[in-house]
């Protein structure tokens, strides 16, 4: 089965994380676990243009914005017409909420370009699903993929699927969220199109990302939708 994996970085994550992945370690690993394409970013936007010119096709350049930052936002047009086709938005990394008034300026930009949004969910106070769903009815004609679908904690991962339910234009991606059965759910109540894998490498292990779709309760076409289909539409590949 195909895979596009939706939600990768690369590079070195220091700290309280201290894990990484090198350009060779992410390559090899796609041809290991068969994946086509990975939507990939880092900090540093042009470590991940090289990356996209060195493997067109292969990597999918997903643009990593700091809203706080003038700079960062007055530099995405040129980084969006270089072939960048989604934004990363971290408010958890960043310390802001994810419903803040200073995300705006991203978003239009989003829209004008026509690419989705990606923002981490499931740490208070800055990314809840809620704060997420209030950016989404703020700007319905922007897509906003809700990375980790409220990650480790129950209620969030309850909120995820009532805030997807509740606006059309959130997705959700599903790495580091350990109930495999709410991939099910969202696929059966927020849209067979709206929920998509992602493995958060070098965070999780490719392995342990796709054993939640597969033991899902998912038949074999809905799984291609999960690890493939659905992550193509989204990102217009």
């Amino acid at each position: 089965m195909k895979i596009i994996d939706a939600h990768a970085h690369i590079g070195y994550i220091g700290g309280w994380a201290d894990v990484g992945i090198t350009e060779e370690g992410l390559l090899k690993q796609m041809n290991k676990y068969n994946i086509e394409r990975t939507v990939l970013c880092n900090e540093d936007n042009d470590i991940t243009l090289r990356m996209m010119e060195r493997h067109p096709g292969r990597i999918i350049g997903c643009l990593y914005v700091n809203p706080l930052e003038p700079k960062t936002v007055d530099s995405m047009e040129s980084y969006l017409k270089k072939g960048f086709t989604s934004v990363k938005l971290n408010p958890l990394r960043h310390a802001y909420c994810a419903d803040a008034a200073v995300l705006d300026p991203v978003l239009e930009i989003a829209k004008k370009y026509n690419v989705p949004i990606c923002i981490h969910s499931g740490h208070p106070p800055y990314s809840l699903p809620w704060q997420i769903g209030l950016l989404a009815e703020r700007h319905p004609n922007v897509k906003i993929m809700m990375i980790h679908m409220g990650h480790g904690h129950g209620v969030y991962i309850d909120a995820a699927l009532k805030m997807a339910r509740r606006y059309s234009n959130i997705y959700l991606e599903m790495s580091g969220m350990p109930m495999q059965i709410k991939i099910r759910e969202a696929y059966e109540t927020v849209g067979s199109d709206r929920i998509m894998f992602g493995t958060d490498t070098p965070f999780h292990h490719p392995t342990i990302e796709m054993q939640k779709v597969i033991t899902s309760g998912l038949d074999e076409k809905a799984q291609e939708d999960v690890f493939y289909n659905n992550a193509a539409k989204f990102f217009s590949i």
